[in-house]
């Protein structure tokens, strides 16, 4: 199988949006590679030309639909209630039709659909991830301050890289770059390939709901 991890930007901001890409190795999830700036037509290429070789599950951080009337979605209100639980801060799960991330939520809805359209010998399937979560929720109570400050700190983001190697993803290249998309493309792919493998599971799934809702969203 193949696990793609998705750190999407705005529909104009290729240069912070990340992809990763992993290959299922027995209990493993070997890095493959990354692929940054990328646009929405390169994520549709690299997912066509990975499902040319295996199954393929897609991790996307951005909202993939949005409430009817605006305001939170039922999963942003119970995930906001189980990271809080957690220790980590509320403001994290953003509603997807507020301002700062109204576009960030028309390229996740664009892309989904254009993802589901595509016409590939292996399936496709996909879930909608929020990395940070995915993070959390898998780390030391002790070592959460590192979740809370590895957006804007590169110490934290050097432990948190070092961590995502204990997590069973191998041969992950040396963090050299100061952004934490790279970061939150392979918490994606973490998180959607503990989805997508029942042996493992998610730490929190919120199921889909169709057809407003199509994708489940899971940390």
């Amino acid at each position: 199988m193949r696990v793609i991890g998705i750190d999407l930007s705005g529909p104009s901001n290729h240069r912070d949006t990340v992809l990763s890409v992993f290959e299922t190795q027995g209990s493993y999830l070997k890095f493959v590679k990354w692929i940054s700036p990328v646009s929405d037509q390169g994520i549709l290429n690299e997912i066509l030309q990975q499902s040319q070789l295996d199954e393929v599950v897609v991790g996307i951080d951005a909202p993939l639909s949005y409430e009817d009337g605006g305001g939170d979605r039922q999963g942003d209100r119970e995930l906001r209630k189980f990271i809080t639980a957690l220790g980590m801060k509320p403001g994290s799960i953003m509603t997807p039709t507020m301002t700062r991330m109204v576009y960030l939520t028309l390229r996740g809805i664009r892309l989904s659909r254009e993802i589901e359209s595509l016409i590939t010998p292996n399936p496709i399937s996909m879930v909608e991830v929020h990395p940070g979560a995915v993070i959390g929720s898998r780390i030391s109570p002790d070592d959460l301050k590192y979740v809370l400050s590895y957006k804007q700190n590169l110490s934290a983001r050097m432990f948190i890289w070092d961590w995502l190697g204990q997590q069973n993803l191998t041969e992950l290249p040396i963090l050299k770059e100061e952004q934490s998309h790279f970061i939150d493309a392979c918490a994606a792919a973490l998180g959607a390939w503990h989805w997508k493998d029942s042996s493992l599971g998610p730490k929190w799934v919120f199921p889909a709901n169709p057809p407003l809702n199509p994708y489940d969203l899971c940390c």
